[in-house]
Protein backbone atom coordinates (compact mmCIF):
# COMPACT_ATOMS: atom_id res chain seq x y z
CA UNK A 1 0.00 0.00 0.00
CA UNK A 2 1.05 3.29 -0.79
CA UNK A 3 -0.23 6.92 -0.11
CA UNK A 4 -0.49 9.89 -2.32
CA UNK A 5 -1.22 13.12 -1.83
CA UNK A 6 -2.73 15.74 -4.67
CA UNK A 7 -2.93 19.24 -3.95
CA UNK A 8 -4.59 22.06 -6.40
CA UNK A 9 -1.50 24.54 -6.84
CA UNK A 10 -3.86 26.77 -8.12
CA UNK A 11 -7.41 26.26 -9.14
CA UNK A 12 -6.61 24.50 -12.79
CA UNK A 13 -3.19 22.81 -11.66
CA UNK A 14 -3.04 19.99 -9.41
CA UNK A 15 0.63 18.40 -7.85
CA UNK A 16 1.15 14.41 -7.42
CA UNK A 17 3.36 13.14 -5.00
CA UNK A 18 4.50 10.20 -2.44
CA UNK A 19 6.83 10.45 0.54
CA UNK A 20 7.54 14.29 -0.63
CA UNK A 21 8.63 13.47 -4.42
CA UNK A 22 6.47 14.69 -7.07
CA UNK A 23 4.91 12.05 -9.70
CA UNK A 24 3.31 14.01 -11.90
CA UNK A 25 0.67 16.82 -12.52
CA UNK A 26 -2.15 17.74 -13.89
CA UNK A 27 -3.26 21.00 -15.65
CA UNK A 28 -6.44 22.81 -16.80
CA UNK A 29 -5.75 24.92 -19.49
CA UNK A 30 -9.00 27.05 -17.56
CA UNK A 31 -11.14 26.28 -14.65
CA UNK A 32 -13.88 23.65 -15.02
CA UNK A 33 -12.31 22.26 -18.45
CA UNK A 34 -12.53 18.64 -19.36
CA UNK A 35 -9.32 19.11 -21.82
CA UNK A 36 -6.01 18.75 -19.52
CA UNK A 37 -2.23 18.04 -20.00
CA UNK A 38 -0.54 15.41 -17.64
CA UNK A 39 2.82 15.83 -16.67
CA UNK A 40 4.38 12.88 -15.71
CA UNK A 41 8.10 13.13 -13.51
CA UNK A 42 10.43 12.28 -16.48
CA UNK A 43 8.82 15.44 -18.19
CA UNK A 44 6.49 13.11 -20.51
CA UNK A 45 3.76 14.83 -21.63
CA UNK A 46 -0.19 13.75 -22.46
CA UNK A 47 -3.04 15.19 -23.25
CA UNK A 48 -6.79 14.26 -22.10
CA UNK A 49 -8.87 14.99 -24.83
CA UNK A 50 -13.01 15.14 -24.55
CA UNK A 51 -14.49 13.65 -27.67
CA UNK A 52 -18.06 12.66 -28.88
CA UNK A 53 -21.35 13.94 -28.23
CA UNK A 54 -21.33 16.90 -25.44
CA UNK A 55 -18.00 15.63 -24.54
CA UNK A 56 -19.12 12.53 -22.87
CA UNK A 57 -16.32 10.13 -23.48
CA UNK A 58 -12.73 11.91 -22.15
CA UNK A 59 -9.34 9.74 -24.01
CA UNK A 60 -5.90 9.39 -22.41
CA UNK A 61 -3.55 10.46 -25.84
CA UNK A 62 0.07 10.56 -26.30
CA UNK A 63 1.43 11.44 -30.00
CA UNK A 64 -2.26 10.89 -31.24
CA UNK A 65 -2.55 7.85 -29.79
CA UNK A 66 -5.12 6.74 -27.50
CA UNK A 67 -3.97 4.85 -24.27
CA UNK A 68 -7.03 5.11 -22.43
CA UNK A 69 -10.46 6.49 -21.92
CA UNK A 70 -13.66 6.78 -19.74
CA UNK A 71 -16.94 7.86 -19.79
CA UNK A 72 -19.87 8.63 -17.36
CA UNK A 73 -21.83 5.48 -16.70
CA UNK A 74 -24.76 4.46 -14.53
CA UNK A 75 -22.74 2.69 -11.55
CA UNK A 76 -19.65 5.44 -12.08
CA UNK A 77 -17.11 6.05 -13.74
CA UNK A 78 -15.93 3.65 -16.52
CA UNK A 79 -12.19 3.60 -17.37
CA UNK A 80 -10.90 1.45 -20.10
CA UNK A 81 -7.26 1.22 -20.45
CA UNK A 82 -5.39 0.07 -23.63
CA UNK A 83 -1.69 -0.02 -22.59
CA UNK A 84 0.43 -1.87 -24.67
CA UNK A 85 -2.60 -2.86 -26.67
CA UNK A 86 -4.20 -4.72 -23.87
CA UNK A 87 -7.38 -3.45 -22.72
CA UNK A 88 -8.87 -3.37 -19.58
CA UNK A 89 -11.73 -1.68 -17.71
CA UNK A 90 -11.63 -0.15 -14.27
CA UNK A 91 -14.63 1.43 -12.46
CA UNK A 92 -14.62 4.49 -10.43
CA UNK A 93 -17.58 5.27 -7.98
CA UNK A 94 -18.50 6.81 -4.72
CA UNK A 95 -18.67 5.17 -1.87
CA UNK A 96 -21.96 6.87 -0.78
CA UNK A 97 -24.52 9.46 -2.26
CA UNK A 98 -23.61 12.11 0.46
CA UNK A 99 -19.63 10.70 0.70
CA UNK A 100 -16.59 12.54 -0.83
CA UNK A 101 -14.64 9.63 -1.39
CA UNK A 102 -14.11 7.33 -4.51
CA UNK A 103 -13.07 4.07 -5.07
CA UNK A 104 -11.25 2.65 -8.07
CA UNK A 105 -12.19 -1.43 -8.51
CA UNK A 106 -11.65 -3.78 -11.30
CA UNK A 107 -13.80 -6.25 -12.95
CA UNK A 108 -13.80 -8.30 -9.75
CA UNK A 109 -14.77 -5.56 -7.83
CA UNK A 110 -11.55 -5.56 -5.94
CA UNK A 111 -10.67 -2.57 -4.85
CA UNK A 112 -7.65 -0.74 -6.04
CA UNK A 113 -7.29 2.79 -4.39
CA UNK A 114 -9.16 4.78 -2.75
CA UNK A 115 -9.54 8.63 -2.89
CA UNK A 116 -10.44 11.29 -0.32
CA UNK A 117 -11.66 14.40 -2.27
CA UNK A 118 -11.27 17.71 0.51
CA UNK A 119 -12.40 20.82 -0.45
CA UNK A 120 -11.02 23.73 0.61
CA UNK A 121 -13.61 26.65 0.84
CA UNK A 122 -10.93 29.04 1.95
CA UNK A 123 -9.45 28.56 -1.39
CA UNK A 124 -12.28 26.83 -3.59
CA UNK A 125 -10.02 24.32 -4.19
CA UNK A 126 -10.04 20.24 -3.68
CA UNK A 127 -6.86 17.92 -2.17
CA UNK A 128 -6.96 14.49 -2.50
CA UNK A 129 -5.20 12.10 -0.39
CA UNK A 130 -5.01 8.59 -1.90
CA UNK A 131 -4.55 5.41 -0.63
CA UNK A 132 -3.70 2.31 -3.08
CA UNK A 133 -3.16 -1.58 -2.97
CA UNK A 134 0.03 -3.18 -3.35
CA UNK A 135 -1.83 -4.78 -6.30
CA UNK A 136 -2.25 -1.35 -7.75
CA UNK A 137 1.57 -0.29 -7.34
CA UNK A 138 2.73 -3.10 -9.69
CA UNK A 139 0.71 -1.44 -12.28
CA UNK A 140 3.21 -0.20 -14.84
CA UNK A 141 1.61 3.06 -15.80
CA UNK A 142 0.03 3.56 -12.21
CA UNK A 143 0.93 7.13 -12.25
CA UNK A 144 -1.12 7.88 -15.86
CA UNK A 145 -4.21 6.18 -14.30
CA UNK A 146 -3.70 7.93 -10.76
CA UNK A 147 -3.44 11.33 -12.72
CA UNK A 148 -6.39 9.87 -14.93
CA UNK A 149 -8.44 8.90 -11.81
CA UNK A 150 -7.64 12.81 -10.32
CA UNK A 151 -9.23 13.92 -13.94
CA UNK A 152 -12.19 11.75 -13.42
CA UNK A 153 -12.89 12.88 -10.35
CA UNK A 154 -12.75 16.05 -10.97
CA UNK A 155 -14.87 15.54 -15.04
CA UNK A 156 -17.36 14.14 -12.22
CA UNK A 157 -18.21 16.99 -9.72
CA UNK A 158 -17.98 19.62 -12.53
CA UNK A 159 -20.90 17.10 -13.91
CA UNK A 160 -22.53 17.31 -10.79
CA UNK A 161 -22.30 20.70 -10.22
CA UNK A 162 -23.90 21.54 -13.62
CA UNK A 163 -26.67 19.62 -13.27
CA UNK A 164 -27.38 20.80 -10.10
Amino acid sequence: MSNYKANSTNSTDFNLETKGISVGKLKYGKWYSFKAEVVLADNSHYQLEPKGVWDSVIELQKDGKTLLEFEMGWKGIVIKTLFKGVEKKYLLKLTGILSSKFVLIDTDEKMLLAVDADFKWTSFNFDFQIETTSEFEEFENKELLLLTTLHCINYYITFISSVS
